[in-house]
């Protein structure tokens, strides 16, 4: 039976930090499964439990998939975080009859042959950015941080929640190979270029933010159809050459303080009939700040099926000086 998947994540409703928008965004839910891939909002406020109802309450036909980012347990215990999450999910099941499924190396069957495997994944910071990352990650700052979070415990999660993702599949791959299966994690599985920010290329804190699985079973397994992700606030949507699978990300990021406007997320569905799984509808989105218009990105399809998002650039007239470096020429990758 196909499925329509409708991926969001990081929409920081924690921000702006004077107004916290749990209860002022509105989120369009277009399919009957939503992936709520990380960065929705900090664990120790309310606020996010309340967002959570509420688009429980408002979509009785729909579930939600949550992964938590690495800000969903800020200013508390990561362990904390976890089982304040877990809580909620028990909670969801007596309320919302188990429309809410929390995702922490946990499996998930849609039907006799569609799978969703989730977790968070990490990173693996690398040797040499260590000591950068260490000073500038929120996450490892004492005060705002997640309480008690070391280096050592942010590669150790990444290395767990990878080889729960190989096992998972090997087992699946042996015990019921018809399945068909979508990866959703918060950090990024992928340093393919279409999937960062071309700002960011070389960054000093790129393996904080994706780490190349490309050697691994979980990125290989022909039963993977899809990989979902955020956190690194660069949406991106193309299908990977080597193993067919959709690569996907829909991020909203931070409101800004001071900001006249605010970025609209636009509308990712991805459609799970048949042997490869397709994009169905990205919607065009626009962001106002301190009242100048963006560019609105356009959209392309590819091989009829894989619809690639252009970029979205911060303001008008760079957009413009952009076009006129091209020469006429299109900007959709």
């Amino acid at each position: 039976m196909p499925f329509q998947l409708q991926i969001i994540s990081d929409l920081h409703l924690e921000t702006p930090l004077s107004s916290p928008a749990y209860t002022t965004f509105q989120l369009e839910v277009q399919a009957s499964n939503l992936l709520l891939l990380g960065d929705i909002g900090l664990v120790k406020d309310e606020g996010l439990f309340e967002f959570l109802r509420t688009t429980l309450e408002q979509c009785m036909g729909c579930r939600i998939f949550y992964v938590t980012g690495n800000h969903e347990a800020y200013q508390l215990p990561y362990v904390t975080a976890i089982q304040r999450m877990r809580d909620f999910e028990a909670e969801a099941k007596d309320n919302y009859g188990g429309r809410f499924i929390f995702l922490d190396r946990d499996r998930y069957d849609l039907d006799g042959s569609t799978t969703i495997l989730g977790c968070t994944l990490w990173s693996a910071i690398s040797a040499q950015q260590a000591s950068e990352a260490q000073l500038r990650l929120t996450d490892f700052n004492k005060e705002r941080g997640i309480y008690g979070w070391t280096m050592e415990d942010h590669i150790r999660r990444h290395q767990q929640d990878l080889e729960w993702l190989n096992a998972q599949l090997q087992e699946l791959e042996q015990k019921e190979p018809h399945r068909q299966v979508a990866v959703v994690t918060h950090h990024s599985p992928t340093m393919d270029p279409r999937a960062i920010n071309p700002q960011h290329q070389g960054s000093r804190l790129s393996s904080c933010f994706a780490t190349d699985l490309s050697e691994e079973l979980c990125w290989n397994s022909s039963m993977v159809k899809l990989w979902a992700f955020g956190h690194t606030h660069y949406n991106c949507a193309f299908r990977d050459e080597s193993t067919g699978k959709l690569v996907s990300a829909n991020q909203k990021g931070y409101e800004r303080l001071g900001a006249r406007g605010s970025r609209r997320l636009k509308s990712l569905l991805i459609d799970t009939d048949g042997a490869e799984w397709k994009i169905v509808q990205v919607a065009k989105e626009k962001r106002v700040e301190d009242g100048t218009d963006c560019g609105e990105g356009q959209n392309s399809t590819v091989d009829d099926d894989v619809i690639i998002v252009s970029r979205i650039c911060k303001r008008w007239k760079v957009f413009a000086k952009i076009s006129r470096r091209m020469h006429g020429r299109s900007l959709v990758r």
